[in-house]
């Protein structure tokens, strides 16, 4: 069994949605990957997320988790997908995301990514799981 995680710009456009289930469905076909990391930050996230859930219909095996960059609020109902980071409590909040990115990339074995220019978060990240030698698959 393997593990995927997902990397891209805050603002990525919508018409994206059909080539990101293409291309997570043959990863849980082909490759066996039955583990999603996905982050909560933008609108990459959040497509990637909803994609998910509704693949998960049909692929009931698979596990998705939400990874935050924070620890939740007290009294959050909605974290039963979730999962905090082992000490993202002492992380500073100004490297939070980046310690939660660098978490998800250790965690999986394929990286799916929407990146368009060559700064901001999203860019490192992929930079970082390029250099772990994780297997990338770029949306364009």
């Amino acid at each position: 069994m393997a593990a995927c995680t997902f990397f891209g710009h805050r603002d990525s456009p919508s018409s994206i949605r059909g080539v990101l289930s293409a291309e997570i469905e043959q990863l849980i076909n082909e490759k066996d990957v039955n583990t999603f990391y996905v982050g909560t930050q933008g609108n990459f996230d959040r497509m990637a997320y909803s994609v998910l859930a509704e693949l998960r219909k049909r692929y009931q095996h698979i596990k998705v988790y939400r990874v935050l960059a924070y620890m939740p609020k007290p009294g959050k109902t909605d974290t039963a997908d979730t999962i905090v980071p082992e000490g993202i409590e002492n992380t500073h909040p100004r490297y939070a995301i980046v310690s939660r990115n660098n978490w998800m990339i250790d965690h999986s074995d394929y990286v799916i990514a929407y990146i368009r220019h060559t700064f901001g978060g999203a860019y490192q990240a992929v930079e970082r799981a390029k250099k772990k030698e994780k297997i990338l698959i770029q949306i364009r």
